[in-house]
């Protein structure tokens, strides 16, 4: 009796020692469970304050940048403000009107100014089918562009290029080849023309036979056979006018030593260290960060050429103008003058935009 009594003791003793054990591994495991609770708690309001902290901090950049980009556009609209003042001011009523005249018979009527009778493409149908001069000159003009423009383009990046080495008399040397700039004004080119002592070196270089005996014996030898006359032609042809070349080119010339001198000297010294030639710089590095001036001499260079007021299509507008005051017909060849100037512009914008390469 008394043993079985025992053993029902250690049994409920052993019973209670395990209803204590659970209990205590619960209150473990809610403790446990509380603290995972409390960390997970504060990681995400650390995770939110760092977030908190990030937007803020992105928020001021973002500002900034809106600002700056607000800025330059404002310092870009007040640079050309000028100049889209003089043009609502000063052009865009004599533009309406040129276009107007050309569809319209002009007369001038003393005392009234002009009078405008519409007389519908009449104007165009002269200029190109009665007037044997607008096209001709026209067709002379695009021929002398393709002559004038590469030449004036390689002779201005070679010069540069040159002017760009390091030596003694840099500065004075450049001033020198900017010489063209201020002699292509109207004063020196009037000096030119009416300066007898050049006129009368250039009628006796002219008449003195053996001073281009050896210039046109070279030529004959180039032009003969069939293979690449008309390449040496061309080239024969932009040797012939280095002068008017060489005058033409001061801009071109500065715009190009803008461009090379923002060329970092590291790439270059980077690819002289990797065994890179002077040939593999100038084509790998050189040509191509100076894409974007390439763009703007040509750019500027048709404009120049397009513009020049001694050309023999100029020279039909001024007659046409103040010679038989034919407003009418002169403004149609200015537009069809001006609208081939521009989808030349257009086109060698789009061909040569696309293989710019810009860097920052």
């Amino acid at each position: 009796m008394n043993e079985s009594l025992n053993e029902s003791k250690d049994l409920a003793a052993e019973k209670l020692e395990d209803l204590e054990q659970s209990v205590e591994d619960n209150a473990t495991e809610e403790k446990t469970m509380d603290e995972m609770m409390e960390e997970f708690e504060a990681m995400e309001s650390a995770m939110d304050r760092d977030a908190a902290m990030a937007a803020a901090s992105t928020v001021p950049v973002a500002k900034k940048r809106r600002n700056l980009a607000r800025g330059n556009a404002i310092s870009g609209l007040i640079f050309v403000s000028p100049f889209i003042i003089g043009f609502l001011l000063f052009l865009l009523y004599p533009l309406q009107l040129s276009l107007r005249m050309c569809f319209c018979k002009v007369d001038a009527i003393p005392g009234a100014g002009l009078r405008l009778t519409w007389n519908n493409y009449d104007n165009f149908n002269k200029i190109f089918r009665v007037e044997p001069e607008f096209l001709q000159y026209l067709v002379e003009e695009m021929k002398r562009m393709a002559l004038f423009v590469p030449g004036i383009l390689v002779f201005s990046f070679f010069m540069a290029i040159l002017l760009n080495q390091e030596f003694k008399g840099r500065t004075i040397v450049r001033a020198v080849y900017f010489l063209p700039v201020i002699l292509a004004s109207g004063v020196f080119v009037g000096l030119e023309n009416n300066n007898a002592l050049l006129s009368s070196i250039k009628d006796a270089t002219k008449a003195d036979s053996s001073l281009s005996s050896i210039t046109t014996t070279l030529e004959k030898i180039l032009l003969t056979g069939e293979t690449g006359n008309k390449f040496f032609q061309y080239i024969i042809d932009i040797v012939g006018q280095v002068y008017d070349i060489a005058m033409a080119s001061g801009i071109q010339i500065i715009i190009f030593l803008s461009g090379l001198q923002t060329i970092p000297p590291s790439m270059f010294e980077a690819a002289k260290i990797e065994g890179c030639t002077s040939w593999e710089s100038f084509w790998k590095i050189t040509f191509p960060l100076i894409g974007s001036m390439i763009l703007v001499n040509v750019i500027y260079t048709l404009v120049d050429f397009f513009t020049r007021t001694d050309s023999n299509l100029m020279g039909l507008f001024d007659r046409t103008l103040l010679q038989r005051f034919e407003y009418g017909k002169v403004a149609a060849m200015s537009w069809v003058y001006f609208l081939i100037i521009a989808a030349i512009l257009g086109i060698v914008m789009l061909i040569f935009s696309r293989r710019v390469y810009y860097y920052d």
